[in-house]
């Protein structure tokens, strides 16, 4: 079973974020920093993870915005 959450992935020369388990793009971004945001957005959200991936595809960093992690952060 998947954590859901959003992920930042490359695309081409571009980044995209994209839903775990969604075969389309929530949006694709000119910049890897536009598409963390937006992530971080949905993440806040949802009340999900967020997952950066690097160039190369791996996840590189990591945060949780799921309820009980918000609570710690507060």
């Amino acid at each position: 079973m998947s954590i859901k959450g959003q992920h930042v992935v490359p695309n081409g020369s571009k980044w995209s974020v994209r839903r775990t388990g969604a075969t389309r793009a929530s949006g694709t971004f000119a910049t890897r920093q536009e598409a963390i945001s937006k992530a971080k957005d949905l993440a806040r959200a949802q009340r999900t993870e967020l997952y950066i991936h690097g160039a190369d595809g791996r996840i590189r960093e990591r945060d949780s915005y799921s309820g009980e992690a918000m609570q710690r952060k507060d």
